[in-house]
């Protein structure tokens, strides 16, 4: 199943997207894709809900405008330097064991609204990334039980601004929170629809043309030991999101640098995951 969120700025409500690219609303089964609705088993009482109802739900015009996917989770948990490529580019050592950062909730935004270059920033950066949400409490997981943890996965755009990332006393969360710095979706496709998270295809485009092309298979750290990792350090609560790595291909890693501009234009997807668009707009008050 894919889950959507749908509406104005503020007034999402859930939908689900058919196999035929269709969007029903689904706010009749009254719930937004919340922590309840994670943590509870929202998603099988909602496929078995719409066995009896989901000829009743109305159809989403196509130029109604996406929101994100779920509502704000409790955080989002980013994983840096998960691609060996992209460590390579980046001129940092194969890390050990996961690089954990934060990115604020509130740089949450839909597929398709605009990414904002902040004030004072001028090395604005993209990075295609697979994110997973959480489906269940996950504190101190095994591996081998994380996929039990596990709601489903999502494309995520992690924006980042390295001139407050690596300039301003080497601290990520600087550069990763702005606002408007994670859209996030068109839609969360719940784990049954993904046959192997560790093996898709993931791309980016800058003004049409192609800047990252890779694949999860080249993960440093995969998506169970992600998740397992993380949750010997904190409780993943249902609707969290991990956000797992960008490959190589960022405007940081190239010679010499390309940044992110007013007007720039960029796509990105994932297999079986859709694709989200961005326009790039300066900041003002």
């Amino acid at each position: 199943m894919k889950l959507i969120r749908f509406g104005a700025v503020g007034s999402e409500q859930p939908g689900v997207q058919l196999e035929d690219g269709t969007i029903i609303d689904v706010s009749a089964f009254g719930t937004d894709y919340n922590e309840e609705f994670f943590g509870n088993e929202g998603i099988e009482k909602l496929e078995a809900w719409l066995k009896d109802n989901q000829k009743s739900c109305p159809i989403v015009g196509d130029d109604v405008r996406l929101g994100v996917p779920l509502t704000r989770p409790s955080k989002i948990v980013c994983v840096g330097l998960n691609y060996a490529q992209h460590a390579a580019e980046a001129g940092m050592e194969i890390p050990k064991e996961p690089v954990l950062f934060f990115k604020a909730t509130s740089s949450l935004v839909g597929p398709n609204d605009d990414v904002i270059i902040p004030k004072g920033g001028d090395k604005t950066d993209w990075e295609v990334e697979l994110s997973i949400v959480i489906g269940k409490k996950a504190s101190y997981v095994d591996k081998a039980d994380a996929y039990n943890h596990i709601a489903g996965y999502v494309l995520h755009n992690d924006v980042s601004e390295r001139a407050f990332q690596l300039e301003r006393s080497g601290q990520w969360c600087k550069g990763k929170g702005c606002d408007t710095f994670a859209p996030v979706g068109p839609f969360i496709a719940t784990k049954d629809e993904i046959k192997d998270p560790n093996n898709l295809n993931l791309w980016l485009k800058l003004n049409g043309e192609v800047m990252q092309n890779s694949s999860t298979s080249d993960f440093i750290f995969n998506v169970e030991y992600v998740v397992s990792h993380i949750s010997q350090f904190m409780t993943l609560l249902p609707g969290d999101i991990i956000s797992t790595g960008t490959p190589f291909g960022v405007g940081l890693g190239l010679t010499p640098p390309v940044y992110l501009k007013p007007g720039d234009v960029m796509e990105l997807g994932i297999e079986g995951l859709g694709v989200s668009r961005q326009v790039c707009k300066a900041y003002t008050k």
